[in-house]
């Protein structure tokens, strides 16, 4: 699933593709639970709206246009937001497979699971939203609404602070692992990022969240935001189906310490890592290392 380093890198590659054009074409699939605005309402709604900014808070993505509406996009599970001059395996349909020769690896051509393609006045390439599960979002705003998938949302993750951590945790009987999850608490931790910065901040996933010192509290923070920026350098992690809007691949999956490592040896001590299930969350950590 991305996370915010993932989204992040789709921000900054796509921002110069939607902002400041106009849109001049919208094509979606047939109505679904990926669309939580109608297709028809968004094409009546974007058609002819110029994309005037692109920012992110934790996993999702907010376009102001220029009648000061917002279009949100949420990349679910699968989602892959990218251009149409892409290449990618990743973005091959299933009929295709992913063993084709580098030649015959042509750009992407828009299939069933292609839910919403924004084309421009201006000619430039079309921006694709594509999710095989239909887990991902698309949301169309009036100027001054609000929304509450976005209004419940806790400090983007590259915010976090210690104090703000130690204050989170204070009540929590839960497993640190789960609070770290909560959207509500600190927006854009998953999985991946959730088990590396414990790592790092060599903390026990299980550990119940209200025994988190205020020392640990300032680490774990620290290292929250150092994974999240570490693997926005890299290009984010390519594990399943995320791709980078220009097709390529990220690399922070050749960093990973714990995460989906289960049964090999820590990079530090040598002891296997194991693997858990916290709040139905596959979740890596090393025995000897984390406390």
């Amino acid at each position: 699933m991305p996370e915010l380093p993932e989204v992040e890198i789709t921000r900054r590659q796509i921002s110069p593709k939607m902002v400041g054009r106009t849109i001049r074409s919208v094509r979606t699939t047939k109505p679904s639970y990926f669309f939580l605005t109608p297709p028809r309402e968004l094409e009546r709604r974007l058609t002819g709206r110029r994309v005037d900014s692109l920012s992110r808070h934790g996993k999702y993505l907010i376009a102001v246009l220029d009648d000061t509406s917002r279009l949100f996009l949420h990349l679910g599970m699968t989602g892959q937001l990218f251009t149409a001059s892409a290449r990618s395996v990743r973005l091959l349909s299933t009929t295709r497979g992913g063993a084709l020769t580098p030649e015959k690896q042509d750009a992407f051509a828009p299939d069933i699971h292609t839910h919403l393609a924004l084309g421009f006045e201006d000619e430039s390439e079309d921006v694709l939203f594509r999710d095989v599960r239909k887990f991902g979002k698309v949301r169309w705003l009036p100027g001054g609404a609000s929304d509450p998938r976005l209004d419940k949302l806790g400090p983007d993750a590259l915010t976090v602070t210690g104090p703000l951590l130690f204050a989170a945790t204070r009540t929590r009987k839960t497993a640190l692992k789960t609070v770290l999850l909560d959207q509500e608490v600190i927006a854009g931790v998953g999985n991946i990022y959730a088990d590396e910065a414990l790592f790092r901040a060599k903390i026990r996933p299980s550990r119940i969240a209200r025994t988190l010192t205020r020392k640990e509290s300032n680490l774990l923070a620290d290292e929250i935001r150092a994974v999240l920026l570490r693997s926005i350098e890299t290009g984010g992690s390519s594990i399943s189906d995320y791709v980078q809007p220009d097709g390529s691949d990220g690399a922070y999956q050749n960093e990973r310490r714990v995460y989906a490592r289960k049964g090999e040896a820590c990079y530090v001590c040598g002891t296997l890592i194991k693997r858990i299930v916290l709040a139905a969350r596959s979740t890596h950590y090393c025995p000897k290392c984390q406390k």
